[in-house]
C-alpha cells in the first residue's frame, strides 16, 4: 500500500476531495493539509446534554461474541430492579444469539427479538420501535457505521472501544450525535475501576496539587487470543496487526487520564508524536504455532507522547505481543504527589527536601489514603459489583449501572460523544505519526472550543 492510500485509510475519503497530491508521498505539509481537510463544523452542544428520563431502558445488543456475552450479564441486577430490559439480540451466528437468549431467560421472563444470519440483520434491530439504547460490541471497523445508523433511527448508542476507526468517522459521529440530539457513549470500563477512581478522587481533593505528567498503557499479552482460530470471529483482531502500525488500543489508559486532566472540561489534547519498535514477538510465536498468519507490520511496542493545551504531557503505550504481566501503568505526577499503578503505589511529597526520598508510602499509610479517598461510586456499588466479577472484576457492572441510571434519571452521561471521539482519534493519528518518522501531528478540536470551559466531571456525581 502506498503512502497516499495508507493515509487515506486512516483519515477517510473526505480528506482527499479536491486536494492535489502529486507530491504527497514526501510532502508533510500536504499530509497536515489532509488531516485538516477532515475537519467539520461542530457546535459543542452536547456538553451537559440531558435526554428525557426513561423509566425502564429498553436495550438492544448487537454483537454477542466474548464481549457482548459478558456485558449482557451485567444487566441482570439492573433488570431485576426494573431499571432496564433486554428486548433484542443480534449476531451473525444463530448459535451465539440463541445461547445469549437462553442465558437471558434465566433472569428475564420476556423473550427478546432475535436477529441473525445476514450481515445486515442488525439494521432491523436498530429500527425496532421500542428500543431506547443500542449496545454495540462488534469488531472495530463496524462501530462508527452502527452508531450513526442507530442514532439516525432515534436511538441512544453505547459502543465498545474504539468508537471510531478514522478521523473522518470521528467527525461524522459528532455530526450525527449533535444533529439527532442523542447520547453517543464509548463504554470505557477502565474509567470505573477501583484504582483509577481512587486516584481520580485524590486528584479532585487536591492530594496531587497541579498535575504535570501522566502515563497510561495497554500492556496485555494477547498472543493466545489473537492466534486462536475461534476466540475472535475470523481472527479479526489479529488481522489489524498485519497491515497497521501504531497504538490500536488507546482508551484503557487514556480514558482515566483524560478525567485526571479535565480533558474536554478545561484542557484538551494539542498534538502528539508516536514511535513503534520493531516487530518480533508476535511473528515468532505465530511461526512456532504454525499459524497461517506470520508477517505483521505492527511493532511490539508503541509509545505515543501527547501534549495538552495547558502543557501537561502524556505517555501512552501499547503492547499486546510480548509475554509480560498485565499493566495499564496509571502513573500520575503532580506537584504534591505521585502514583504508580500495577501494583498501586503512592508517594506524598513533603515541604522539607530529602536527598534520598526514594520510598513509597508504607502499606499502613497507603491503606489510610485508600480508605479516605475510596471513590463514592465504589463505596456505593462494591457489594453488588462483587457478584459480577466476570465483568473485569466488577468494573463492567459499575459502568453499566452508571449508564442505565443516568438514562433513567435524565442526567448527562459520565462519558460524552466528544470524550469518545477524542480518545479514539489518537489511534489513526498515532499511525500517521509512526508512518511519518514520528512527525508531530496536530490533534483536532471536536468540541468547537467548548473544552475551554471549566466544568465538573460527571463521574464525580452520586446517582
Amino acid at each position: 500500500m502506498n503512502r497516499k492510500n495508507f493515509i487515506q485509510s486512516l483519515l477517510g475519503a473526505s480528506a482527499f476531495i479536491s486536494m492535489p497530491f502529486s507530491s504527497y508521498a514526501n510532502d508533510n505539509d500536504a499530509l497536515l493539509g489532509a488531516i485538516k481537510a477532515t475537519y467539520k463544523p461542530t457546535k459543542g452542544n452536547l456538553f451537559g446534554f440531558k435526554a428525557s428520563p426513561i423509566k425502564k431502558v429498553k436495550v438492544g445488543i448487537i454483537g454477542l461474541g466474548n464481549r457482548g456475552t459478558t456485558l449482557l450479564q451485567m444487566y441482570e441486577w439492573l433488570a431485576k430492579q426494573g431499571y432496564c430490559e433486554i428486548v433484542a439480540l443480534s449476531d451473525l451466528q444463530e448459535k451465539k444469539v440463541q445461547k445469549a437468549a437462553d442465558n437471558l431467560s434465566k433472569w428475564q421472563k420476556k423473550k427478546p427479538n432475535l436477529y441473525f444470519g445476514d450481515k445486515n440483520e442488525w439494521q432491523k434491530l436498530a429500527k425496532q420501535d421500542d428500543i431506547d439504547l443500542l449496545l454495540i460490541t462488534t469488531p472495530w471497523e463496524l462501530h462508527t457505521p452502527m452508531c450513526i445508523y442507530g442514532m439516525n433511527q432515534g436511538k441512544h448508542v453505547a459502543c465498545e472501544v474504539p468508537i471510531a476507526y478514522t478521523l473522518s468517522e470521528c467527525w461524522e459521529l459528532i455530526e450525527a450525535a449533535e444533529r439527532n440530539q442523542k447520547h453517543c457513549i464509548m463504554i470505557e470500563n477502565c474509567c470505573y475501576n477501583e484504582e483509577e477512581l481512587f486516584v481520580l478522587n485524590m486528584i479532585e481533593n487536591g492530594v496531587f496539587g497541579d498535575i504535570t505528567h501522566t502515563e497510561g498503557a495497554y500492556l496485555h499479552d494477547l498472543r493466545a487470543h489473537m492466534l486462536s482460530s475461534d476466540y475472535y470471529e475470523d481472527q479479526w483482531r489479529l488481522k489489524h496487526h498485519i497491515e497497521r502500525d501504531g497504538n490500536f488500543y488507546t482508551t484503557h489508559g487514556l480514558g482515566p487520564i483524560s478525567f485526571y486532566l479535565n480533558i474536554g472540561r478545561g484542557d484538551t489534547f494539542d498534538h502528539l508524536t508516536s514511535m513503534s519498535s520493531r516487530e518480533l514477538n508476535l511473528s515468532e510465536t505465530a511461526k512456532r504455532l504454525n499459524s497461517p498468519y506470520t508477517n505483521f507490520k505492527c511493532g511490539d511496542m508503541n509509545s505515543t507522547m501527547i501534549k495538552t493545551a495547558k502543557g501537561k504531557s502524556i505517555l501512552l503505550q501499547f503492547d499486546v505481543h510480548t509475554g509480560r504481566p498485565y499493566s495499564r501503568i496509571n502513573k500520575v505526577v503532580g506537584t504534591k504527589a505521585t502514583h504508580d499503578g500495577y501494583p498501586s503505589r503512592l508517594y506524598i511529597d513533603k515541604e522539607e527536601l530529602a536527598y534520598w526520598g526514594h520510598q513509597w508510602l508504607s502499606k499502613d499509610d497507603y491503606q489510610s489514603y485508600s480508605k479516605k479517598y475510596t471513590h463514592p461510586i465504589i463505596k456505593k456499588l462494591k457489594t453488588i459489583s462483587q457478584s459480577f466479577k466476570q465483568g473485569h472484576g466488577g468494573m463492567d457492572f459499575v459502568m453499566m449501572y452508571r449508564l442505565i441510571r443516568c438514562l433513567n434519571l435524565g442526567l448527562p452521561l459520565d462519558i460524552n460523544a466528544y470524550d469518545s471521539v477524542m480518545w479514539s482519534a489518537i489511534t489513526p493519528l498515532s499511525e500517521i505519526s509512526v508512518a511519518s518518522k514520528s512527525l508531530s501531528i496536530p490533534i483536532p478540536d471536536f468540541t468547537n472550543g467548548q473544552w475551554k470551559k471549566d466544568t465538573p466531571l460527571e463521574i464525580m456525581r452520586d446517582i
